[in-house]
């Protein structure tokens, strides 16, 4: 199934946004770069910035799907409100052009692209580009790029994997997976007993 992933890194200083294209289950680069809002002092005209951006990106390329970083913890309670309400003005455009929002917290985007919850910024850079096969000169320079890029990536991957599609979505949900296919599920077997 074809289909276009927007995949958003936010943030009110700078917000990355990444591509992808998915067509024969495989994904490549579409675009991805960034949205640079220092220069604009009030917070709420950021906040408009954000959400202008975002349904521009949606216009000009379609996609089907946003897939979103979410606000980590462990950082000041005054940058947190204003990582959510950036997440929320890109939330907001995307619900305005009728898009599923599948939100990831970045370890777990790490984890789906290094296989590390813990990888630098920087790994998960090389790694996009050698999974994706991006040239050096297709790369933004800005890491926030390359975080929203690897948000796309991990959605693609939470939903395109078989227990995906036998649950209907991006969960790794095994209750689910078992309600789901209770003809598969052989209860009380002693595998010493399986014939081969």
């Amino acid at each position: 199934m074809e289909k276009i992933i927007l995949g958003i890194d936010p943030g009110t200083n700078v917000m990355g946004y990444g591509l992808l294209q998915v067509g024969d289950r495989k994904p490549q680069l579409m675009a991805m770069g960034v949205l640079k809002m220092k220069a604009v002092e009030s917070h709420y005209l950021r906040l408009r910035r954000i959400y202008e951006r975002v349904c521009q990106i949606i216009t000009e390329f379609h996609p089907d799907e946003l897939s979103i970083e979410s606000p980590y913890m462990g950082i000041n309670p005054q940058t947190m409100v204003k990582l959510c309400r950036g997440q929320g003005a890109a939330i907001c455009a995307a619900v305005e052009h009728d898009l599923p929002v599948f939100e990831y917290p970045p370890a777990t985007i790490k984890m789906a692209i290094v296989g590390n919850g813990n990888a630098a910024k920087e790994q998960v850079r090389a790694m996009l580009q050698r999974t994706l096969k991006i040239d050096e000169r297709d790369m933004v320079e800005q890491l926030d790029a390359s975080d929203a890029l690897a948000a796309a990536l991990c959605h693609f991957y939470k939903t395109s994997s078989p227990l995906a599609a036998a649950t209907g979505g991006g969960t790794n949900n095994w209750k689910q997976f078992l309600a789901n296919n209770q003809g598969r599920v052989h209860k009380n077997v002693n595998p010493l007993e399986v014939k081969k």
